[in-house]
């Protein structure tokens, strides 16, 4: 490994492929790079139905788009191919993420030592834990640590941030003046009851009580899920004795716009929740089978995690393999969430 010229680079492409939440917590290693190289051109790779997340961020230049189908994976690598870039960052390191890398060409490529197909990079980390000189890192700290390695500055470990966009904020405006509201500019809360597995959803009578809590505070529960989750928002506002506005058709864009106008933010373990600790909302995740140390809010906002332990989390995901049912997402009390929601909002205030 050669040490990196960065007085003489111009083009950089950093990788991210997969979800939401991969795409909020490389926000950090963005805000490094543009801090470092305030004049070049910083690129970055995202799967085309994530990409508007990253609508109008200062921290980089092109959001490039790759599709899933063959053809259109080909026409992305030879787009990168033709940009010439002098440095390309994997923050990914999956078999899809290291074929874009070596198709760039670029001079220097940086990823970890346990990737697979390693041999295509030449700037190699171990670990990130290596890097830090701690015992866990978290998702964001592990990407930073691929541009510390090579000499970017990072200490300070930059926080996720996005970007809300004129058109977004419009959009939403719109949306809630059109949710008969009794107020529509009245103050909200956000509510995301969605998750990818069992094991990292509390159960929805659950998150029907916190609507409950929270609009007796004053707030007006929003919640949001993706068109294929309209059931489960259905059973919400059927559980909930309050009216809760429910949106489940809403571009990431206007979802970021939402959560930025939120004064608090409850839900599980999940992008969203990323992208609303990434726009300064208090936060409140509840946390079941995932990571907590690596999955956590990142954030400067208030925020909290809430959990019960248990001895095996984190795990998969996939099934409770312990018990059947994910008791360490079932038997979180709700007092604990409404405890939690009362200490973030009186810190922000």
């Amino acid at each position: 490994m050669k040490d990196i010229p960065w007085e003489k680079v111009r083009r950089v492409l950093v990788i991210r492929l997969r979800s939401i939440g991969d795409t909020v917590l490389a926000t950090p290693s963005l805000i490094a790079l543009r801090r470092h190289l305030p004049t070049a051109q910083i690129d970055i790779l995202l799967e085309d139905w994530v990409a508007p997340l990253l609508d109008g961020s200062d921290s980089i230049d092109t959001v490039i788009k790759v599709g899933k189908s063959p053809a259109d994976r080909l026409r992305t690598a030879l787009a990168i191919r033709r940009s010439k870039y002098d440095v390309v960052f994997n923050l990914h390191g999956g078999p899809t993420s290291t074929f874009f890398t070596r198709a760039s060409g670029a001079r220097h490529r940086v990823g970890y030592r346990y990737y697979q197909y390693s041999t295509v990079f030449n700037h190699l980390l171990a670990t990130s834990t290596n890097f830090w000189k701690q015992e866990k890192t978290h998702s964001a700290e592990q990407q930073l640590a691929l541009l510390g390695f090579v000499g970017i500055p990072v200490e300070d470990r930059p926080k996720s941030r996005l970007s809300v966009t004129e058109a977004a904020n419009d959009a939403i405006q719109a949306r809630l003046d059109q949710s008969a509201i009794r107020n529509p500019r009245s103050a909200i809360c956000l509510i995301h009851p969605a998750a990818a597995f069992e094991t990292k959803r509390w159960p929805i009578q659950q998150f029907a009580q916190t609507a409950e809590f929270l609009d007796a505070k004053g707030l007006t529960p929003v919640a949001v899920v993706s068109k294929s989750e309209t059931t489960l928002i259905a059973d919400l506002a059927a559980s909930s004795k309050v009216r809760i506005v429910t949106f489940d058709d809403l571009t990431l864009p206007e979802i970021t716009a939402l959560a930025s106008r939120a004064k608090v933010f409850v839900g599980n373990d999940s992008g969203i929740a990323h992208i609303a600790a990434a726009v300064g909302t208090p936060t409140v995740v509840i946390f079941g089978s995932s990571n907590r140390d690596h999955w956590r809010p990142w954030t400067d906002a208030p925020n909290e995690v809430v959990f019960e332990a248990f001895e095996c989390q984190p795990c998969a995901g996939y099934e409770c393999k312990t018990f059947g049912d994910p008791l360490c997402i079932l038997q979180i009390d709700p007092e604990k969430v409404f405890a939690a929601i009362g200490r973030v909002m009186e810190t922000k205030a």
